[in-house]
């Protein structure tokens, strides 16, 4: 069979009758029929495997992000370590500066010898109520004295230099005056003398039955809160 005689064939070809097709054309059209069917059924079979590969390489990224996320956590956890250790030996420095409820005596005696080793003459040093904190007890003690501009700096340096932690707060100064009986009651205020009214905080830590009472206390707020929700 030439080529001519196959063309002619194909031009002559009966569709309706394919039972006086050539024999060639039968085993061309059963292997044209044969290969569609190979590459439909490989196109839905291949199809939902590449769907699940893609969803595959889309799972193995987020993996991978996860992991690089994880890792980096785990390379800076030493570095975490010692910043928290170091917190919590700065968190204990300060806390030795806090003295305990019977070093406070001491440490408010402390303070009055500041004020007479920077010559100032005290009027008023009223200890106020203890203000009670998470795990610290703020001491005020309301404190009127007078002297010139230099007196009450000395003053205020020589506490800020105690051992202990002593705050200057609310301060207020005026010129003070020519008030009878000056100085210890001996001669009167020099023009230059200056009044400063301030409250000297210091601080201490609670003892076990005070941070009871703190937490018991926080807890009835947090009750209350809810309540009030």
């Amino acid at each position: 069979m030439n080529l001519q005689n196959a063309v002619h064939d194909l031009q002559t070809l009966d569709i309706q009758n394919p039972g006086i097709w050539p024999t060639w054309v039968h085993i061309a059209a059963a292997v044209l029929l044969a290969v569609v069917l190979v590459l439909v059924g490989t196109w839905f079979k291949l199809k939902p495997m590449s769907e699940e590969l893609d969803a595959a390489e889309q799972q193995e990224t987020a993996l991978f992000d996860e992991f690089v996320r994880k890792q980096k956590k785990v390379v800076a956890l030493d570095a975490y370590k010692a910043q928290l250790r170091e917190m919590e030996r700065s968190f204990g420095a300060m806390l030795r500066q806090l003295p305990s409820r019977a070093e406070v005596a001491n440490l408010l005696n402390d303070i009055s010898q500041t004020r007479v080793a920077s010559s100032l003459e005290e009027e008023l040093f009223q200890p106020q109520p203890d203000v009670l904190k998470d795990f610290y007890a703020e001491i005020p003690n309301k404190i009127v004295v007078t002297g010139n501009y230099h007196e009450m700096g000395s003053f205020v340096s020589g506490v800020s230099a105690l051992p202990r932690i002593v705050t200057i707060d609310e301060v207020e100064i005026r010129a003070a005056g020519g008030r009878a009986g000056g100085r210890n009651n001996l001669a009167p205020l020099s023009p230059d003398d200056l009044r400063m009214t301030a409250v000297a905080k210091t601080y201490r830590y609670l003892d076990d039955a005070e941070l009871e009472a703190v937490a018991i206390s926080k807890q009835a707020d947090q009750r209350r809160a809810r309540g009030g929700r």
